[in-house]
C-alpha cells in the first residue's frame, strides 16, 4: 500500500474534542514509519492535524460524502481510514462502500452492526449479554407508552446525537412531558430512544484492539461518577478502584466476545454499567474513544499507531510478541492485558469544564457531555491519584474547614457514612435542613445552614465568605434556577471544589484521607518511568 486517506473529526465542539486529532496524528505518524504517504482531510485550524507538515497531503474541506469522494479520484489513495476521526466519518461508511471504496480496519458491515439500535440489541442477546431494557419512540404517545412499560427513571435522547446532546434522565410523566416539548421533536423520521436508568449503578469504559484474529484490552476503566453522567464528564480509574476482580474478567470476557463477533479490526470503545454485581453492555464504538490518549498514557503503548498498522495488514502478534508471551504466561495486569502484572499504580482522569466562561450555565453533571479537556493523576493508591488528578484540574482539595453537604431525597441514606468520615477526619459538616435532619436523627453532629430563598446568612453568603471549604450537591432532577442552582455557581465562582454526585464525594473523601495519610507529600512520576 502506498497512499491512504485518514478522515479527521471536523469543527471541534463541545462533545467532540481533541482527542480525535491525537488519534488521527498518531496513525499519521504510524504510516509514515512504514513509508506509505497520507491524505489527511480535516477542516478545524486548531488542530496538529490540519498543520501543513504532518501529512503528506492536506485538504482542508468539511468531512463530506462528496469531498471524501473527490479526494479519492484526485489523489488516487488506495484505502480509506474512518476510525481515528470519532462519530463524523463514521456516519459516511456505508455510503462510501457501496460507492467501492476500500474502507481499511473494521468493516462498515460490523459498523452498521454497532451503530444500529436493533441490530446491536440482537447481537447482544445472541451471545447471551445483558443489556438495560430499551425501547425506540416515534410519537408522544409512543413514548410514554414506552416509558411507562420500562418504568421510571428512564435515559431519554434524540437518534443521531454526539457527545450525548439533548440526552437526559427522566424520573416521572410530567418530566418526560416537558423534555418532549423543551428539547426534542419526536418524528417517525427522527425517534427518541428510551433505555431504563440503572440507578445507583457503575459505569465502565473499555478500550480494546482487534486485528480479525487476536483481541486485546487496552484497559478497563471504572468511572468515578455514576452511570447517568456523560462518559466524557466522569472522572476514571484505572485499574478499577471499587470492583471486585472477578466483575473486571467477566468485562474483559465479554468486550473480546462482542469484538470477536463485530470482527473488529482496530480500535474499539465498549459500555458496560455494573449493577448489584451484574454487567450490562451500554453501547459498542468501532473507532477511537475520547480514552484513546489516556488509555496509552498509562499502559505505555500507543493503541491509535498500533490501530492503523493492523488496519495495513499488520497482526498484533507480528507487533506486539511481548504482550502475547505474557498473557500466554498468565502474568497480565488484572485491568490491562498490555501491562504487567505486578504494575501497581493507579492512573486517574478528570476532565475540565468550561464553567467559567458559561456563567448562566448550570455546573451540573448529566448525560450530555460539557467537558473540554481532561489532565491524568498517577499513584501508587486511588486516593492519591485522585488528588492529584483534582490538583491538575485547578480544584485543591482542603484537609480541613467545613463540609457542605445537600443531596436528592433519593442519595440520603447512601450520604451517611460518607458524613461520618468527614467528620471522623476534622471536619465540620454543614447540611440544608432536609439533609441536615436526615443526618441528625442517624446520630451525627452536622450544623444547618438556611437555603437562600429561606433568609439570611445562608448557604451561599458563606461561600462568598470564604467559609464553605467543599460542597457535595446531588441534583433533585428539576429544571429551574433553585436554590443549588445558586449553591454550585457559588461554588464555580469563588473557587470551592465541589462535586455533584455521591460517588464523586466518596473519592474526595478517600483523596484526602490519603493526602492527610502520606504527610502531605506527593511522589511525582515519569511516564517513560512507568
Amino acid at each position: 500500500m502506498k497512499k491512504v486517506l485518514i478522515l479527521g473529526s471536523g469543527p471541534n465542539r463541545i462533545g467532540q474534542g481533541i482527542e480525535f486529532d491525537y488519534a488521527c496524528v498518531h496513525a499519521v505518524f504510524a504510516l509514515r514509519d512504514e513509508g506509505i504517504k497520507t491524505v489527511m482531510l480535516n477542516c478545524n485550524p486548531e488542530t496538529v492535524s490540519t498543520d501543513y507538515d504532518t501529512a503528506d497531503v492536506l485538504y482542508f474541506e468539511p468531512v463530506v460524502l462528496e469531498n471524501v469522494l473527490e479526494v479519492i479520484r484526485r489523489e488516487k489513495v488506495e484505502g480509506v481510514f474512518l476510525q481515528f476521526g470519532g462519530q463524523t466519518p463514521l456516519k459516511l461508511s456505508l455510503a462510501l462502500k457501496n460507492l467501492g471504496v476500500n474502507i481499511l480496519g473494521t468493516s462498515p458491515e460490523s459498523i452498521d452492526i454497532a451503530e444500529d439500535r436493533e441490530l446491536f440489541r440482537n447481537l447482544v442477546k445472541r451471545l447471551g449479554i445483558k443489556q438495560p431494557e430499551s425501547g425506540t419512540a416515534r410519537t408522544r404517545e409512543e413514548a410514554l407508552k414506552v416509558a411507562e412499560s420500562l418504568g421510571y427513571p428512564v435515559l431519554v435522547r434524540p437518534s443521531y446525537v454526539l457527545g450525548g446532546r439533548a440526552m437526559r434522565i427522566v424520573y416521572d410523566r410530567e418530566d418526560l412531558l416537558r423534555y418532549l416539548e423543551e428539547a426534542v421533536s419526536v418524528s417517525y423520521e427522527r425517534p427518541i430512544l428510551i433505555d431504563k436508568y440503572l440507578s445507583d449503578s457503575v459505569e465502565v469504559d473499555v478500550d480494546a484492539i482487534g486485528d480479525g484474529r487476536d483481541y486485546l484490552i487496552g484497559a478497563v476503566m471504572e468511572h468515578i461518577e455514576e452511570a447517568g453522567v456523560h462518559s466524557g464528564d466522569s472522572a476514571a480509574s484505572i485499574p478499577p478502584y471499587s470492583l471486585p476482580h472477578e466483575v473486571t474478567e467477566e468485562i474483559k470476557r465479554q468486550s473480546k466476545l462482542i469484538a470477536r463477533e463485530l470482527l473488529v479490526r482496530g480500535l474499539a470503545n465498549l459500555q458496560f454499567a455494573v449493577k448489584d454485581g451484574q454487567v450490562y453492555v451500554l453501547e459498542v464504538n468501532l473507532r477511537a474513544s475520547r480514552t484513546v490518549p489516556f488509555v496509552s498514557k498509562t499502559i505505555g503503548y500507543p493503541l491509535a499507531k498500533l490501530s492503523a498498522l493492523v488496519g495495513i495488514g499488520k497482526s498484533l502478534r507480528e507487533l506486539l510478541p511481548e504482550v502475547f508471551e505474557r498473557l500466554e504466561k498468565g502474568k497480565a495486569h488484572p485491568a490491562s492485558d498490555f501491562m504487567p502484572s505486578d504494575k501497581v499504580v493507579y492512573s486517574v482522569k478528570e476532565v475540565v469544564f468550561p464553567w467559567s466562561r458559561f456563567p448562566e450555565e448550570d455546573p451540573v453533571l448529566g448525560p450530555e457531555m460539557k467537558s473540554t479537556g481532561e489532565v491524568m493523576g498517577i499513584a501508587d493508591c486511588f486516593g492519591l491519584a485522585y488528588y492529584k488528578a483534582q490538583l491538575s484540574a485547578g480544584s485543591k482539595l482542603p484537609t480541613g474547614g467545613k463540609v457542605f453537604i445537600s443531596v436528592a431525597d433519593k442519595d440520603k441514606p447512601r450520604v451517611v457514612e460518607l458524613a461520618e468520615g468527614f467528620l471522623r477526619l476534622g471536619f465540620e459538616v454543614y447540611a440544608t435542613y432536609g439533609t441536615y435532619l436526615f443526618l441528625k436523627n442517624k446520630g451525627l453532629d452536622v450544623k444547618h445552614v438556611l437555603k437562600v430563598s429561606e433568609g439570611r446568612p445562608h448557604v451561599v453568603d458563606m461561600i462568598k465568605n470564604q467559609e464553605i471549604n467543599l460542597i457535595i450537591n446531588t441534583p433533585t432532577g428539576r429544571r429551574e434556577r433553585s436554590d443549588a442552582y445558586h449553591i454550585r455557581r457559588s461554588a464555580v465562582q469563588y473557587g470551592v471544589p465541589y462535586t455533584t454526585t455521591i460517588r464523586g464525594g466518596y473519592a474526595m473523601l478517600e483523596a484526602i484521607r490519603s493526602y492527610l495519610s502520606s504527610g502531605g507529600r506527593l511522589k511525582v512520576y515519569a511516564l517513560q518511568d512507568l
